[in-house]
């Protein structure tokens, strides 16, 4: 069995509220949680839609009524019901009902979030409202993390003989933030798509070996392009590292670790500014994580400076090289 410190994979027997890396995954781990994971995994389509939309929105479905919730999940009523039988509730009310003592007994900051979700509700405009979603994601990502978690990855980072790091759509733009956070740091990076498609993406992970890891990047909607080659580097024995947003993630079950950033949006698809602010969070760790990398920051640091504005090879600097030119320039 391949190590892991992803909580969908992890099998020790520890305190969930301690080695979680988030509430979301507190909740898949919990009986319930696995219940609806398994309806996930082989339901029909209609049940796997209601499975993923309450492993996503615990929270807010312990406040929905049953017609609310076949709205969101574009399904009937009696569709609802009837899947509340299938897992073993008598009926809505009870699985709401047993999805609030769930969340009650894992997560202590309870009161918290259901003040959160009251705030977003009370928005002013879509602006305000965005930006409130924006603030709750990474407050609820920050008191979640788990700096076990993190560090493990922090490990594998380094020890990689290469380090390859894939996104696709909107996450093609963190993974190159990604990238740049991590090549003063490890041996050599590699980013898989860039402005490729799949086929770029595919030849840069033919080479891709066991002692390698691929760091794979998607929120809401995932691309069956990232599912796919991630499990071509499973296959192939390399380390996967997943950013998603759920334990409901495709990516969740492939990873060897996961980290979690919430990115619910009241608009678009998914957000991504937890999952940048982990990207900085992980960056961070790594440069702090021994006495090389600090050094190598500062070695950087001086490096850059130089072309920095006011700097050597800043405007002052460009109007020492054209005086010079001038200079060198004979006279007729």
């Amino acid at each position: 069995m391949r190590a892991s410190a992803s909580p969908a994979r992890s099998s020790a027997p520890t305190p969930l509220a301690t080695t979680l890396a988030s509430p979301d995954a507190a909740f898949a781990q919990s009986p319930l949680g696995q219940a609806l994971m398994h309806v996930l995994a082989g339901g029909s389509a209609s049940q796997r839609q209601i499975a993923d939309y309450l492993l996503r929105n615990q929270m807010r479905v312990t406040a929905l009524g049953i017609e609310e919730l076949a709205d969101s999940c574009q399904v009937s009523t009696a569709t609802i019901s009837r899947f509340a039988r299938d897992i073993g509730q008598k009926n809505y009310s009870a699985m709401r009902g047993a999805m609030a003592e769930t969340l009650q007994s894992l997560l202590q900051p309870v009161d918290k979030l259901r003040r959160t979700i009251e705030r977003r509700t009370r928005a002013t405009s879509p602006i305000t409202e965005s930006l409130e979603y924006a603030a709750a994601n990474i407050a609820a990502t920050s008191d979640a993390l788990s700096p076990p978690a993190m560090q493990a990855v922090v490990r594998r980072l380094t020890r990689a003989k290469v380090v390859y790091v894939m996104g696709f759509g909107l996450s093609a733009n963190l993974a190159g933030m990604l990238v740049q956070h991590l090549q003063p740091f490890c041996l050599h990076v590699v980013e898989v798509v860039g402005i490729g498609g799949s086929e770029v993406a595919a030849g840069h992970l033919v080479n891709l070996t066991e002692h390698d890891v691929l760091v794979v990047i998607s929120f809401p909607r995932y691309t069956l392009d990232c599912i796919g080659l991630a499990s071509f580097a499973r296959d192939r024995g390399a380390c996967i590292v997943a950013l998603t947003d759920s334990p409901a993630s495709p990516l969740a079950e492939l990873a060897d670790h996961t980290l979690y950033a919430q990115s619910t949006h009241p608009v678009l698809p998914s957000s991504a500014s937890t999952a940048l602010a982990m990207i900085e969070a992980l960056a961070v760790a790594l440069m702090v994580s021994n006495k090389k990398n600090v050094e190598k920051a500062a070695r950087l640091s001086d490096v850059i400076a130089a072309y920095l504005y006011g700097g050597e090879h800043g405007v002052q600097g460009a109007r020492k090289t054209a005086s010079k030119q001038r200079k060198a320039v004979p006279k007729s």
